[in-house]
């Protein structure tokens, strides 16, 4: 039996509205697909599917987060794993073999890798929300780059010595960028790069490009001696005039192929309500720690969770987070329904992003002030 396939949806086309392909029911796949066989299967998995795969590799990361810390990189296998439950793909569009999810259910396995190890729950929002730009390179690029199933992007901001010269076919890229998270599992680097003048006069540093190469054409710089998240790994890279074919670069002004709902929010959005998001999960974690530890801790002969200052602590911690929690999901919501629905976003709903996104980590590290100090002394001992 032979479906007309949409590369939309997961399901047969009812509209003649868009490009569609013919596949084989039977196999997944058939003439005119791109995709393997893992990617047509990938697109029949809801959000239930990716958020249980997220709470069994969230508790492998928890049981890792000593040696994440430690090594600083979410270890080997456990990239691999992620990689391959598509884990790294979450908001990529389904024309690509990405799960193209609801952004709620998104932000929900961000939380649930929080409370699990902060620095791998960082690595899941910045990977995956940078792999919305999938739908604002070169097709071609895409899909020589996404067509690994392990592909991650990983990005960082560029120092002042980065530049990009035109030349036939491409650019001369030469600088360095910095806090490019996820690195060591990265097999692409995106480097955003002022453009400089062929004949070699002042470079205006507003005119910029994002150029797409390979994790092995550049060099990493380990400056990555930090004390907190470490397991992202965000070590600095760099290039020496290196060459960059013209069709792997992209600027700022280049819209979306795609029309799906998760590309009407800007990355400069969706990367602050992830971070804020990971903020709160781990706060969750350290907060249920210290109401953990009160329940058994004795401090003056008296067990610590009856004494009534650290009930009035607890208690408000609590309300804090799920003050801040209902600000964020409130805001977040909102925005999500508009860009389902409209396919904008109002000012009003871009401000309070990133108002709610500002409160909830700054709410966050109030919780878990109060968590570590409720802990006392316990609070300085590796667990």
């Amino acid at each position: 039996m032979v479906n007309i396939i949409c590369d939309r949806v997961a399901g047969p086309c009812q509209s003649g509205g868009h490009s569609c392909r013919f596949f084989d029911a039977g196999s997944g796949v058939g003439e005119g697909s791109d995709k393997t066989e893992e990617q047509v299967a990938d697109l029949e998995k809801g959000s239930d599917y990716y958020i249980e795969a997220a709470r069994t590799l969230a508790a492998r990361a928890a049981e890792e987060a000593d040696r994440i810390d430690r090594e600083r990189e979410i270890p080997p296998d456990l990239a691999a794993e992620l990689a391959d439950g598509g884990l790294f793909r979450l908001l990529m569009p389904r024309t690509l073999g990405g799960a193209e999810m609801d952004y709620l259910d998104f932000l929900e396995i961000v939380r649930i890798f929080g409370e699990a190890d902060g620095s791998t729950a960082w690595c899941i929002n910045q990977n995956n929300v940078f792999a919305t730009n999938s739908v604002r390179m070169p097709e071609r690029a895409a899909r020589e780059i996404y067509r690994d199933r392990r592909a991650v992007v990983t990005n960082g901001p560029p120092t002042s010595s980065a530049i990009a010269v035109p030349v036939n076919g491409g650019y001369r890229l030469t600088g360095r960028w910095n806090f490019s998270s996820g690195i060591r599992h990265a097999t692409w680097v995106a480097a955003l790069t002022p453009i400089g003048r062929e004949d070699g006069g002042s470079t205006d540093r507003r005119e910029v490009r994002t150029l797409l190469v390979p994790r092995e054409e550049v060099r990493l710089v380990d400056v990555w001696q930090v004390s907190g998240l470490r397991g992202t790994g965000s070590f600095s890279f760099e290039v020496d005039d290196l060459f960059v074919p013209g069709h792997r670069s992209y600027g700022p002004s280049d819209g979306p192929r795609d029309d799906g709902a998760l590309y009407v929010i800007p990355t400069s959005l969706l990367f602050p309500v992830g971070f804020a998001t990971v903020a709160l999960g781990v706060a969750r974690a350290s907060l249920d720690a210290a109401i953990e530890l009160s329940d058994s801790k004795d401090v003056d002969q008296e067990v610590l969770r009856d004494k009534p200052t650290v009930q009035r602590q607890i208690g408000t911690a609590e309300a804090v987070w799920r003050s801040a929690w209902a600000f964020l999901r409130e805001s977040t919501s909102a925005a999500w329904d508009s860009a389902r629905k409209s396919r904008t976003l109002s000012v009003e709903e871009r401000i309070l992003l990133r108002v709610a996104g500002t409160h909830a980590i700054h709410a966050a590290a109030q919780v878990v002030d109060v968590a570590y100090n409720v802990c006392g002394s316990s609070s300085i001992f590796a667990a």
